[in-house]
């Protein structure tokens, strides 16, 4: 397999690649994260993952980028980072006892040829104790995570009651997903546009 650019300081999706033996380097920039208020939730990933694609195409040529951005989604309402522990911990109480759907919208670019898609997980949480949130928050510090958790963290471990999809999804990448893109994008070479929808 071909060398790939991965646009993201991301430890998660780092590890992941690393798993499935794709050789890669690290280049990032600074992007806008904002998207427009009336877009459908299943595309703001895309387009997140999309401008970080696009943010470093410039600097490379003739190289495969791939670019990601997760997202959780409750009752229909986009849940980002936290800005704090209170906000943190707010949104792990929201969780607590509640299905949700964790996005990963990711970028495969290499010059002109591009491959976008979504793909969703269900994860649904047991009751969580205040106990037991506060406890996660003040020793993991979850403040760079969509959805205030990370799921192969000790909340993951003790908390989660099911997922329906990828676990690796939940942590940022789903690995088999890209692994199966680049070799579309290596063999037929077409412009190609997968799509998954809420």
């Amino acid at each position: 397999m071909q060398r790939v650019v991965l646009a993201s300081q991301s430890p998660r999706r780092k590890q992941l690649l690393e798993w499935a033996e794709v050789p890669f380097d690290i280049m990032v920039a600074n992007t806008d994260e904002s998207y427009p208020a009336d877009m459908a939730i299943a595309d703001i990933p895309v387009h997140i993952a999309r401008n970080k694609a696009l943010a470093v195409q410039h600097q490379v040529k003739d190289q495969t980028i791939i670019a990601a951005d997760t997202v959780v989604v409750l009752q229909n309402k986009v849940i980002g980072k936290p800005e704090n522990r209170e906000h943190a911990i707010e949104i792990l109480q929201n969780l607590s006892g509640q299905k949700h759907l964790v996005i990963t919208g990711v970028v495969i670019m290499n010059n002109e040829k591009e491959i976008l898609f979504a793909d969703i997980t269900e994860v649904t949480f047991h009751p969580l104790t205040t106990e037991q949130i506060t406890f996660y928050v003040d020793k993991y510090k979850p403040y760079d995570k969509a959805g205030a958790y990370a799921i192969q963290e000790w909340i993951g471990v003790v908390g989660i009651q099911s997922i329906n999809g990828d676990f690796y999804n939940v942590m940022g990448l789903p690995v088999s997903r890209v692994v199966q893109a680049l070799d579309k994008l290596d063999n037929d070479g077409a412009d190609c546009l997968n799509q998954d929808f809420i």
